[in-house]
């Protein structure tokens, strides 16, 4: 049976609580591991030095009417400080993720059946909907302070709020990108969930190298 129609036929089981190929205890296990390594390796490759920076899916960009500024400070020969903004702010969001981990594991583990079965049904955002959905919110929370912390050190991080907060009074930006911390914080979150997402991929594709037959099952062929 190839894996699109035994993911179909697991999700049916674990609505159901029956599958003559796999429990829905197993099952739903399967998810979760998978949901678990997923979270852990997107954690553990954005929060390390360049984990944002140097990588250009998740880099994190001045807000684009910003960006125009940007280029009349570089032309005045103060390119160097735009540059340093855009590293503290990278650096802020790559501060920021281990304060995910514990979360989103634990969000894992407490996850019902039915979500279980929202995921196995679900397409290639099924997972990357789950989490920010469950944990968006507070790890915006947790994120505010650390990337507040990175940022307020660079002079440009100020001015950059104030002229910010005058484009979004003449709604020339949206509100949530008017203050930096703010702006780096979701961008941090955004990238988090397009690894998680991209992990989630990888294992679709070859559950075998995670060594475990659940997720084999689950995910993989038979």
């Amino acid at each position: 049976m190839h894996r699109r129609q035994w993911i179909v036929a697991a999700a049916g089981a674990l609505a159901a609580g029956r599958s003559s190929a796999l429990s829905e205890t197993d099952a739903a296990a399967g998810v979760r591991a998978a949901l678990e390594r997923g979270a852990v390796a997107a954690v553990g490759l954005l929060g390390k030095t360049d984990g944002f920076l140097g990588n250009p899916k998740v880099k994190i960009p001045l807000p684009g009417y910003l960006q125009d500024a940007a280029k009349l400070l570089k032309a005045t020969g103060q390119g160097k400080k735009v540059d340093e903004l855009v590293t503290a702010m990278n650096r802020a969001a790559e501060a920021a993720m281990p304060e995910a981990k514990a979360l989103l594991v634990s969000t894992v583990k407490a996850m019902s059946v039915e979500d279980a079965v929202k995921i196995v049904r679900g397409g290639d955002t099924s997972v990357t909907q789950f989490f920010e959905g469950k944990t968006r919110t507070p790890l915006g929370q947790k994120f505010l302070p650390i990337v507040t912390k990175a940022t307020e050190k660079v002079s440009l991080a100020e001015k950059y709020n104030k002229l910010a907060a005058k484009a979004s009074g003449l709604g020339l930006m949206k509100k949530g990108d008017a203050n930096i911390q703010q702006y780096v914080s979701g961008k941090a979150l955004d990238g988090l969930y397009l690894i998680i997402g991209e992990e989630e991929k990888k294992l679709r594709a070859d559950p075998v190298k995670t060594g475990s037959a659940i997720l084999k099952a689950v995910f993989g062929k038979s």
